[in-house]
């Protein structure tokens, strides 16, 4: 006999969900980095490429071009020989910092919860030996 299917009790988000709006604006690879980076002053692209590990020029040149569309960052080209172009955040962009803050908050738990507890205590895994290694003994 298969099992009845349940009423869901929760109120529908409305047509233009607010939570979806906002995963719009910080969703996908990379944006709450760049948004995380730029929390307490403007930076230059090629800082912001130092400061965000992984990301190739390309795509941050995209995500900065996104959110500078999306209002969340501001783009201030400089009056300089070569030119010099810095980002900050807007006002938008100074709103979405204490939700940043919060999902590193839960992201520094979640890693406590699923670390061994000698791993928590500043020792790193050897992936070829699976051992306990002391920091700095492998890159």
């Amino acid at each position: 006999m298969p099992v009845p299917m349940r009423k869901n009790r929760v109120t529908p988000p409305p047509a233009e969900c607010p939570l979806t709006e906002c995963m719009r604006v910080i969703g996908g690879a990379w944006k709450p980095h760049i948004i995380w980076y730029l929390r307490e002053t403007p930076r230059r692209f090629s800082e912001l490429r130092r400061d965000v590990h992984g990301i190739s020029a390309k795509v941050l040149s995209a995500r900065l071009v996104e959110l500078e569309q999306m209002g969340v960052i501001s783009r201030h080209v400089m009056p300089t020989s070569p030119p010099t172009v810095e980002y900050a955040l807007t006002e938008l962009g100074r709103e979405l910092q204490p939700l940043i803050a919060a999902i590193v908050e839960v992201g520094h738990k979640l890693k406590l919860r699923t670390q061994p507890e000698k791993v928590r205590a500043g020792r790193k895994t050897n992936p070829r030996v699976g051992k306990f290694v002391t920091p700095g003994a492998f890159g």
